[in-house]
């Protein structure tokens, strides 16, 4: 492997990409490929890539009737991780999936965590080198209605709220979910609330009129984002380096 690193991105929806993430790759002169899979996009082989990351996206992991896609991304993610040990790196729906894809079990939440909040390293997540340097607790955007309910066994627990208990996990050496979002720009909330299933969880739970108000709580802290989501992936390009 080379001082360069190539990435294979799986999205779920096209206002769900790596976002602040991009500007990291391309200051370090990592490239990537992505893929839509709500699109019908194929997964490419694994060989060519140094990582593999998987981002957030409306559906739920059980909804394979509607997006069979799910069941073929779960045992690719299985093989990546299971058998070629190669890096990975999922957010959200993609956190989700990689806790499946180990036999971990993903459930419904009894209400959404939605808005701007923090999360907590545990006693094992302020030890992993994917948190070195970064301000513990995170503050960080939640935007999801379900959550790992039991961790795959191979794994540990990095980081929780008070809502919703595993917030970040890491299987072997070079395996991690996180189910928060420090990947923002300036135009993601907006960009995500044009998805009618994403702003109907936003007002039912902060209230109608809730997207300005998001918008300009997320504007405040996005040069504290930036640099949470920068120190990450310095980190996770580290460890793969």
């Amino acid at each position: 492997m080379g001082s360069s690193m190539k990435f294979l991105v799986l999205q779920h929806i096209y206002v769900e990409h790596p976002g602040e993430w991009r500007d990291c790759m391309r200051l370090a002169g990592d490239s990537w490929d992505t893929v839509e899979l709500d699109n019908g996009e194929a997964i490419p082989p694994l060989e060519s890539y140094d990582a593999l990351i998987s981002m957030g996206g409306p559906m739920d992991v059980f909804d394979k009737d509607e997006h069979p896609w799910l069941f073929k991304e779960k045992m690719i993610i299985r093989e990546a991780v299971l058998n070629r040990k190669m890096p990975f790196l999922g957010i959200c729906l993609g956190h989700q999936l990689l806790a499946e894809a180990m036999d971990g079990v993903v459930e419904r939440m009894a209400e959404p965590e939605v808005g701007l909040m923090d999360v907590s390293l545990t006693q094992v997540g302020r030890a992993d080198p994917l948190f070195d340097g970064v301000t513990d607790p995170i503050t960080c955007l939640q935007w999801h209605g379900c959550e790992i309910s039991t961790l795959p066994k191979s794994s540990e627990s990095l980081a929780a709220s008070s809502h919703c208990a595993v917030q970040a996990i890491r299987i072997g050496q070079l395996a991690y979910g996180l189910q928060f979002h420090v990947e923002l720009t300036a135009d993601t909330v907006t960009e995500w609330s044009k998805i009618p299933a994403y702003r109907k969880s936003l007002e039912q739970a902060l209230g109608i009129g809730a997207l300005p108000r998001l918008n300009s709580a997320i504007a405040a802290k996005l040069p504290d984002f930036n640099l949470t989501a920068r120190r990450i992936y310095k980190n996770f390009a580290s460890l793969i380096r």
